[in-house]
């Protein structure tokens, strides 16, 4: 059986000292642990409100990027069709200069049939005289004239006379006929030209009208297109501000975060000032910063990397030794603003991303905590940081694994 001591020693007060400042660091750390989870929290939905907002973003750039290949596709049929509208205005041209020339050969030819009416009322009137003229006085016969003649030379001069005076009324007979059937014809001629030729007319004008109408419609729809695409890039660029906003206050947050759970350990989550023995891997920090971004998935994508906030312009230091196989410049990295890529052997290498400046070239051999560039805020960037990868045969892995 177990007795309690009657007299019981009682505890130092040392100890009692000692213990309620254990609770009391309990109850701070439990109250930063709590602070740093709220802090978490917010996070969570700023990243879910970004999330968000870049698949609105990707929506708006396919449908964009979509309604453009449409107004390129209408533009070009448009510019066809106008094409085709000037080809149709210049036939249309020609047939209506043949038309003007045709009317004017009808002119000629309404003059020229006046002329003739006139040539043959003349005519006609002198026919009638003629005949007029033979009915009264008979038409002489060659007897009568034979018998009617004094001597030889009187005989040759009155058949010579008959002859001509039957050739004149054969020819004006002719005549008479010959301006009848020319008026008539001309006539015809002229009057199917000018059909034939206003109906050509009037068939290419009605295919100008089709082509310029057909033209006006897709020159309405592109317009519908332009304005509509232009009320998706002004709602894009709403989105992207609303994702700007969203991603300070998130860099806000892992500041905060990291800034609690440092001071809930007592210890900085990456070492300030000299930089720390190299890590079981062999690495080292590459820079001093506080964490503000883990590896792994967020926003919706893969992040590749942490990233380390620090002052724009610390130094970043390789984090072992190397060659120096990759330096891009913001302009051709695709986001990760200026960026090195330093290759450790063993299938690993580190990449640091949006430098302010390169400390190194390609080819160089680099030592551990040689500095190699330093941060800044260039490339796809909310703030000065460091984006730091570990890459195992080509493939990122998570740094910390090896910090």
């Amino acid at each position: 059986m177990f007795l309690r001591p009657a007299n019981r020693t009682p505890r130092p007060p040392a100890l009692v000292l000692g213990l309620l400042a254990s609770l009391v660091v309990v109850a701070l750390l439990g109250a930063s642990s709590a602070a740093a989870k709220t802090a978490s929290e917010k996070l969570e939905a700023v990243e879910g409100k970004i999330s968000e907002a870049q698949e609105r973003e990707g929506v708006l750039t396919t449908a964009i990027a979509a309604m453009g290949r449409r107004i390129d596709a209408l533009e070009g049929r448009v510019a066809g069709l106008r094409e085709r509208e000037s080809a149709v205005e210049a036939e249309l041209a020609a047939k209506q200069a043949e038309l003007d020339e045709a009317e004017a050969q009808l002119r000629r030819a309404l003059d020229r049939l006046e002329q003739l009416r006139g040539q043959l009322r003349r005519a006609l009137l002198a026919l009638r005289a003629r005949l007029v003229a033979m009915y009264v006085e008979g038409s002489p016969d060659i007897t009568e004239i034979v018998l009617s003649a004094e001597d030889y030379d009187e005989l040759v001069s009155s058949a010579y006379y008959l002859e001509a005076l039957r050739e004149s009324d054969t020819q004006l007979s002719e005549r008479v006929k010959g301006l009848r059937d020319e008026a008539k014809r001309l006539v015809v001629i002229r009057s199917e030209a000018k059909q034939t030729i206003e109906a050509a007319r009037d068939e290419i004008a009605a295919r100008e009208q089709r082509l310029e109408t057909t033209r006006t419609e897709l020159q309405s729809r592109e317009a519908e297109l332009v304005a509509a695409r232009g009320e998706r890039r002004a709602s894009l660029r709403s989105v992207r501000g609303e994702i700007d906003q969203h991603e300070e206050i998130a860099a806000d947050l892992r500041a905060e975060i990291a800034a609690q759970l440092a001071a809930s350990t007592g210890v900085p989550t990456l070492p300030a000032g000299s930089l720390p023995s190299p890590s079981a891997a062999g690495f080292i920090w590459p820079v001093d910063g506080v964490l503000t971004s883990t590896f792994g998935y967020r926003w919706g994508r893969m992040h590749e990397g942490i990233d380390i906030g620090a002052a724009e312009g610390t130094p970043i230091r390789a984090a072992a030794a190397g060659t120096v196989v990759l330096v891009q410049s913001e302009a051709s990295s695709g986001g990760y603003g200026n960026f090195t890529c330093v290759d450790h052997g063993s299938g690993l290498s580190t990449c640091y991303a949006h430098q302010s400046s390169i400390a190194t070239s390609p080819g160089a051999q680099v030592g551990q905590d040689e500095v190699i560039g330093y941060v800044g805020n260039t490339g796809h960037s909310f703030g000065a940081h460091l984006h730091f990868e570990v890459r195992y045969n080509g493939a990122p892995v998570d740094p910390l694994g090896y910090l």
